[in-house]
């Protein structure tokens, strides 16, 4: 029985993507790494989820989100969750938004809250439809 279990454990650890699957926080480490999306225009919202602005944004980020799957690429930071990335995207106050150009040049940044017009009129401007 001690042995059918070893060979079972081997099994299961050499089938492929399943030893070497990744946790969700490598997984998110790995997603933060990757930003911004290269051939793809890439809103990255910095924030935290306790800040006023911020939570006024939330649920417009979400729909763009949705909407604009596939043709741009937003995201939401929330800084307490991740506070080294205000370093990585140099900070000055929150919220801040990035766009970057699909060669994952920075295009332009806003700081404070930004409304779902002035979102999609920055997204149209660099050419996203």
């Amino acid at each position: 029985m001690k042995s059918f279990l070893i060979t079972l454990i081997l099994a299961f650890l050499t089938v492929p993507g399943v030893a070497s699957a990744k946790s969700p926080a490598e997984e998110h480490e790995e997603f933060l790494k990757n930003l911004p999306v290269k051939g793809m225009v890439t809103m990255v919202a910095l924030g935290k989820k306790t800040c006023t602005q911020c939570k006024m944004m939330a649920p417009i980020l979400e729909k763009l989100e949705k909407e604009y799957e596939g043709k741009a690429m937003i995201v939401f930071i929330n800084l307490l969750k991740d506070p080294e990335q205000q370093y990585v995207y140099r900070l000055k106050a929150l919220p801040t938004q990035v766009f970057f150009d699909p060669e994952g040049k920075e295009a332009f940044r806003h700081i404070g809250f930004m409304s779902e017009k002035d979102i999609v009129a920055q997204l149209e401007k660099m050419g996203v439809e």
